[in-house]
């Protein structure tokens, strides 16, 4: 009997700075719009997706009637799942996935590590296929502090050990403001997940600022997938749309063991 076949995807994560230019002054979530659907990704991990803003609203009359992450999803990804996680007066932001895949289960954690920055872990259990096993998707937004941060690895690593089977393939993508790379060496040990730009390149990829890149702040890291390909995707003098380059890499999934 013929074996059961992998299968092969792609996942993008972005930072999207709400939709808005640089202060703030033009409106560029079209633009998101159009450059992740010209990625083509299967799964994409979102952050600081705009849920609502009805000053913003008022303001630009280009601004989407729909929530952010509605909008840049479209037609293209049927499956969609936000956590809210920042709360004020005219609205809220948040982290975002969009799938191709069925999401079968979805839970936004509060990993906020002070009053003043609010953050949040969103985990995702996708359905890749009948017969391959679930994905699991955590899309996080670090903080920008270095003790915060150290206190948020902890929590999605505790998390992990007590939700993902150490069997399960795992996806954890997002902004992880992780300067000094701490984060990084706390993942890699305690979780055994790999960056999936070091394992492809040998070098952890450059996204920000998105023009010229020298930090490398946004991450893919992977468990339980062959990694395939990886890319940075940047941004063009007089294009920007974001502060951020958004990432993408291609896995490849097998079976289940019986």
């Amino acid at each position: 009997m013929p074996s059961n076949p992998s299968v092969r995807f792609t996942v993008a994560t972005y930072n999207i700075h709400k939709g808005l230019s640089g202060f703030n002054r033009r409106v560029v979530v079209h633009e998101v719009r159009d450059r992740l659907q010209g990625l083509d990704p299967d799964v994409v991990f979102l952050q600081e997706v705009q849920g609502v803003h009805e000053r913003h609203a008022g303001r630009h009359h280009d601004w989407p009637v729909h929530p952010q992450h509605e909008f840049i999803a479209g037609e293209n990804w049927r499956e969609l799942a936000y956590g809210k996680n920042a709360v004020y007066r005219h609205g809220h932001h948040g982290n975002a996935l969009l799938s191709r895949f069925p999401i079968l289960v979805q839970e936004n954690e509060d990993i906020s590590a002070h009053p003043f920055e609010s953050r949040g872990m969103l985990h995702c259990i996708v359905e890749l296929g009948k017969k391959l096993p679930e994905l699991h998707c955590i899309n996080v937004h670090l903080g920008l502090f270095e003790r915060g941060r150290q206190w948020q690895v902890r929590a999605l690593c505790e998390r992990i050990r007590e939700t993902v089977p150490k069997d399960a393939p795992l996806i954890i993508a997002g902004d992880f403001n992780d300067w000094r790379r701490k984060a990084d060496r706390m993942l890699v040990g305690e979780l055994g997940v790999v960056d999936v730009f070091k394992a492809f390149t040998g070098r952890l990829a450059r996204t920000y600022p998105s023009v010229l890149p020298v930090f490398h702040l946004d991450r893919i890291y992977a468990r339980g997938l062959a990694v395939a390909d990886a890319h940075v995707h940047l941004a063009f003098p007089g294009a920007r749309i974001s502060d951020h380059a958004a990432l993408a890499a291609t896995f490849e999934a097998a079976p289940r063991r019986r």
